[in-house]
C-alpha cells in the first residue's frame, strides 16, 4: 500500500472506533509496549479479534507517526474510508428511514480542534451530517480524529463547493436553515425549531468572525445565544452543542 493511500489515526477513541466500524481498513496497530493497563489490553484484544496486525514500538516512533505526543500510546496506519455519500443521497436515506434531518453547517471553521469537537457534539446529538465549504474549512486529519474521539468515523463530514447554494438546496427540501448571530433579535430559546418543516439545519460561523454575510442572508432566520458575562462569544463547538441539544429538547 503506497503512502498516499495510508492515513494515520491515534488515540484510543479514534482507533477503537475504526476497529469497530471498518476493521479491514486497519493495516497495522502500533502500541507502546510499556503500557500494560486494562485499557490497552482491551484495545489489543479487539484488534486481534478483528484480524488487524499488531506490533510493539517505542514512544518516540509513535510521536513521529502521530506528529503529536498525545497519542496515548496507540497509533494505527489505516486505509482512508471511502468518500461519504453526496448530500442528496444522505438526505434521501434519512427520509427513507422516516427521520427528520438534523444537520450542522460550519462556515469558516478552519481549526482542526474545533472541527473535531464539533463532530463529537454532532455525534452525541444524533446529527445526520456536518457540512462545510471546501474553500473555508479544514479537512479531516489525525488531529481532527483524535479530538473527535471516534465521531470523525461515525458522522458524515461533507465538503461542498458553495455553502449558500447548499443552503438553498436544503430550503428547497423544506429544511429550516437557522444561523447564529449576536445581532439577532430573537434568542435561541425564543425561537420555535420544530413545526411544519421537514428538518433543521444549524449554520454556525467561526469564533470571532461569525457567519459570512451571504450565509447569514441565505438562512431562514437568525438567532442569538444569550451571553450574560463579560465574553462576547463562545467557542463554535460549545455553540454547536447548545444549538443541537436545544433542537432535541424542542423535538421532545
Amino acid at each position: 500500500m503506497t503512502e498516499a493511500k495510508t492515513a494515520v489515526l491515534y488515540g484510543f477513541h479514534a482507533v477503537g472506533t475504526r476497529l469497530k466500524i471498518a476493521p479491514k481498513t486497519v493495516q497495522v496497530l502500533l502500541y507502546d509496549a510499556s503500557r500494560r493497563d486494562a485499557r490497552m489490553k482491551t484495545l489489543l484484544e479487539r484488534a486481534k479479534e478483528a484480524g488487524a496486525r499488531v506490533a510493539e514500538t517505542e514512544p518516540l516512533q509513535l510521536d513521529r507517526l502521530a506528529r503529536s505526543d498525545r497519542h496515548q500510546g496507540v497509533v494505527a496506519r489505516v486505509e482512508p474510508l471511502k468518500p461519504q455519500h453526496s448530500l442528496d443521497d444522505l438526505l434521501d436515506e434519512v427520509a427513507a428511514r422516516g427521520e427528520a434531518p438534523l444537520l450542522l453547517l460550519l462556515d469558516g471553521v478552519t481549526d482542526p480542534h474545533n472541527l473535531g469537537a464539533c463532530l463529537r457534539v454532532a455525534d452525541g446529538a444524533g446529527a445526520h451530517a456536518v457540512i462545510a465549504p471546501r474553500d473555508h474549512a479544514v479537512g479531516l486529519s489525525a488531529t481532527v480524529a483524535k479530538v473527535a474521539s471516534g465521531a470523525a468515523e461515525s458522522v458524515p463530514y461533507l465538503m461542498v463547493t458553495n455553502l449558500a447554494r447548499t443552503l438553498g438546496e436544503l430550503k428547497e427540501r423544506d429544511i429550516l436553515c437557522v444561523g447564529t448571530s449576536d445581532q439577532a433579535e430573537q434568542s435561541i430559546y425564543q425561537t420555535p425549531l420544530v413545526g411544519n418543516h421537514a428538518g433543521l439545519a444549524w449554520v454556525l460561523g467561526a469564533e470571532g468572525k461569525g457567519l459570512r454575510q451571504l450565509s447569514a442572508k441565505t438562512c431562514d432566520r437568525l438567532v442569538s445565544i444569550p451571553m450574560r458575562g463579560a465574553v462576547e462569544s463562545l467557542n463554535v463547538s460549545v455553540a454547536a452543542g447548545i444549538c443541537l441539544y436545544e433542537s432535541l429538547r424542542q423535538r421532545g
